[in-house]
C-alpha cells in the first residue's frame, strides 16, 4: 500500500528539494548503505551483464542498490540485487510505469521498495524522469553508470552527483562503446571499477566477495532448471545469456552449458 514518509535527511542537499515522499515496501532499506546503478534503456550484453553481476554482489552484502525502474540497466541492477533495491519511479506509485518492468516493480515493492515524489493521479510528465535522477543520486554513497552515450540521460545523473559530492564510477568498455563514461574519465570525473569485489567492499568491508567473479545468473540457473523461474528472476537476461552460448533453453527447461 502507498504511504507517505519522512523524507530522508540525505535530500536535504538537494538544490531542487523534495516536498512529499511515498513509498510501498521495505522503509528499512533507506537505513542501508545505499549504491546507484543507472545506464541506458538500450544496453549492450556486457553492460547488462556486469550490472547484474554487481548488484546482486552489492545486494548479497547487504547493499541497498538504487535505480530508476527503468528498461536495461536500471532493471538488470533491480533484478540482480532483490530484495536489497530501491527504485525510484518519475511517476506516481500506482501506475508501476513503465508497463513493460510491471511485474519487476510489482516484486520490488513487495520484497524491495518503490519511492516516489508524486501523489496517486500526477499527470506523467517528460521532466519528471529527470528530476527522479536527483533523488537516486543522493540517496547513494556512489554512483555507478553502466554505460551511457554522449546525449544520454544518464548523464544528468553524473552532474547531480558532481552537484551533490557522491563519487562516480563507470565500466571499462572497448573503444567506441559508452562514449559519455569515458567522456566523464577523461574529464577525471569519475573512476573505472577495474574489480566488482574490490568495488563491494568500499561499501560492504566484511563482505564474501568469492573474488568477484561468481556469476548468480549460471548459479541460479544450475539450481533451479525451470524456464519460467528464471524468467521472474533475471527477465530478459536469460534469452542474452542463450544466444552468447551459456546456457542452453529446451522447451521449458534451462541447462547451463
Amino acid at each position: 500500500m502507498m504511504r507517505t514518509i519522512p523524507i530522508p535527511s540525505l535530500l536535504s542537499k538537494l538544490k531542487e528539494p523534495v516536498n512529499e515522499l511515498y513509498a510501498m515496501g521495505n522503509t528499512e532499506l533507506l537505513e542501508r548503505t545505499g549504491v546507484a546503478i543507472v545506464g541506458s534503456r538500450k544496453a549492450l550484453f556486457y553492460s547488462k551483464d556486469m550490472t547484474g553481476r554487481l548488484s546482486s554482489m552489492l545486494g548479497n552484502a547487504g547493499v541497498a542498490v538504487i535505480s530508476g525502474g527503468a528498461m536495461g540497466i536500471d532493471a538488470a541492477a533491480h533484478r540482480g540485487a532483490l530484495p536489497n533495491t530501491i527504485a525510484v519511479l518519475p511517476t506516481s506509485l500506482d501506475l508501476f510505469y513503465p508497463k513493460i518492468n510491471r511485474a519487476l516493480l510489482s516484486e520490488i515493492a513487495q520484497r524491495g521498495l518503490l519511492l516516489s515524489e508524486y501523489s496517486e493521479g500526477t499527470p506523467i510528465s517528460r521532466y519528471n524522469f529527470v528530476l527522479r535522477n536527483r533523488i537516486v543520486v543522493a540517496l547513494s554513497s556512489a554512483v555507478v553508470i553502466a554505460q551511457a552515450d554522449l546525449n544520454s540521460g544518464s548523464l544528468r545523473s553524473a552532474e547531480y552527483a558532481l552537484e551533490c559530492g557522491v563519487p562516480i564510477y563507470v565500466f571499462p568498455h572497448r573503444i567506441g562503446e559508452s562514449e559519455g563514461t569515458a567522456q566523464l574519465v577523461k574529464n577525471n570525473q569519475a573512476e573505472v571499477i577495474e574489480d566488482l569485489g574490490a568495488f563491494v567492499k568500499m561499501f560492504a568491508p566484511s563482505a564474501d566477495v568469492n573474488g568477484g567473479v561468481k556469476d548468480e545468473l549460471l548459479a541460479f540457473c544450475a539450481k533451479n532448471t525451470d524456464l519460467n523461474e528464471c524468467l521472474k528472476k533475471f527477465g530478459d537476461r536469460i534469452y542474452e545469456y542463450e544466444l552468447s552460448g551459456k546456457i542452453e533453453i529446451a522447451g521449458m527447461r534451462v541447462r547451463v552449458l
